[in-house]
């Protein structure tokens, strides 16, 4: 019987510092200096919500709704162009990229994607209202793609969005997108939620050359392009529940950019409640970490008979440990080392992480993002040559 890989099968996608951002030609400036800011995000706004007569609500009332949201949310939503200098010979005053982003409070604070910024030595933030101005870079969190910018403008060109609280979203909620795909400012798209808690790589990677895992992702059929990285998706209520980052694509235009194909990822709003106090006061996050590898998804079959399995098992299989980490030091166990591109028998199943049921090594690593943070302890659930062990962790930093 073939042996499956150790690691995580990562699907081909195009992610939104390749997918999402708009390419174009820049040059260097100095930007503004920032003001201290408390790190502070107000909590999850309270929107009335009309229940429907009807089990249906017709179009009609969604397209009002629709058009309602979009006038009261487009002010928030900015245009952020960055400029940089690739060495080559270009008019100065032409950008190198262009992203979308969004004002979270009254200090001027603009949440983005960090691929958004990456290299930029000038970054223009646009506003609906047709005011410009230059953007500092707070803090950039290479691991769920987040950056945190400051603008210094009035107070009224400040409309900030009301932030909505992820662990709320379900499958099949509608959601909207607004952002500036290919330069197009101000674009709406609509969609559903497909499902959530999803995983792609991390832009950031272990000291052994290996991506760390981004998890929680909610993917979304609004339509999200070249542009659209950093901007908010929206539920019907007007909050914000995720940054959309990335999509997967097989379709491309004819200037080689990736164009949307109905399989979008935005970071969960709950994660940036997380990061963005962190990357307003200390410019960085730390993550928790295990220090565990597992297979992406669930088990299928022939992994299953391969690890001694019952058909129904599930759980989060530890391939491997990282020497020395928080999982090896409290005695778990992994199938082989990580240098052993082969799946082993003989690793725990985690099949719980303080009481919840970990399905899949997407559940673990959710709870973890989410839920934990560094220093504190998790007591991990895990199957062990039959029997159900607990094992209690102390989480460090990512390395």
């Amino acid at each position: 019987m073939r042996r499956s890989s150790v690691y995580a099968s990562t699907l081909a996608l195009l992610l939104a510092g390749l997918a999402c951002t708009l390419p174009f030609a820049g040059s260097p400036t100095q930007p503004a200096a920032p003001t201290p800011l408390p790190p502070t995000l107000p909590a999850a706004e309270t929107v009335p919500i009309v229940e429907p007569a009807s089990a249906l609500v017709s179009e009609f009332a969604l397209e009002a709704n629709l058009v309602e949201l979009y006038g009261r949310v487009n002010q928030g939503v900015v245009t952020i162009y960055a400029f940089s200098d690739l060495g080559a010979p270009r008019p100065e005053d032409l950008p190198s990229g262009q992203g979308s982003g969004f004002v979270i409070d009254e200090q001027g604070h603009i949440v983005t994607n960090q691929h958004v910024v990456q290299g930029a030595t000038q970054l223009e933030v646009d506003f609906a209202s047709g005011h410009k101005a230059w953007a500092e870079v707070l803090g950039v969190d290479p691991d769920s793609d987040l950056a945190v910018l400051q603008v210094s403008v009035s107070p009224e060109v400040l409309v900030p969005l009301p932030l909505g609280d992820s662990a709320a979203v379900e499958v099949g909620d509608f959601v909207v997108a607004i952002g500036n795909p290919f330069g197009l400012s101000g674009s709406m798209t609509v969609g559903v939620v497909s499902a959530i808690g999803r995983v792609l790589q991390s832009e950031r990677q272990t000291p052994e050359g290996r991506p760390f895992s981004a998890g929680g992702l909610i993917q979304t059929d609004a339509a999200i392009n070249p542009g659209n990285s950093g901007g908010p998706l929206l539920n019907l209520q007007g909050q914000v529940v995720g940054v959309n980052r990335a999509i997967r694509t097989e379709d491309f235009t004819v200037t080689g950019s990736a164009a949307n194909s109905g399989v979008g990822f935005a970071v969960p709003v709950n994660i940036l409640r997380r990061v963005v106090p962190s990357l307003i006061e200390e410019g960085s996050y730390d993550y928790p970490y295990l220090g565990i590898s597992s297979l992406d998804g669930g088990l299928n079959l022939p992994q299953l008979e391969a690890l001694g399995l019952p058909a129904d098992t599930t759980g989060a299989y530890i391939t491997c440990l990282v020497a020395g980490g928080p999982a090896e030091q409290a005695g778990l166990l992994g199938g082989s080392s990580c240098d052993d591109p082969e799946l082993r028998a003989g690793g725990d199943l985690v099949i719980a992480i303080d009481g919840q049921t970990v399905e899949t090594f997407s559940d673990l690593l959710s709870y973890l993002i989410t839920q934990t943070g560094v220093g504190e302890d998790v007591t991990l659930t895990v199957l062990r040559d039959g029997q159900t062990v607990d094992v209690r962790v102390t989480l460090a930093p990512r390395p």
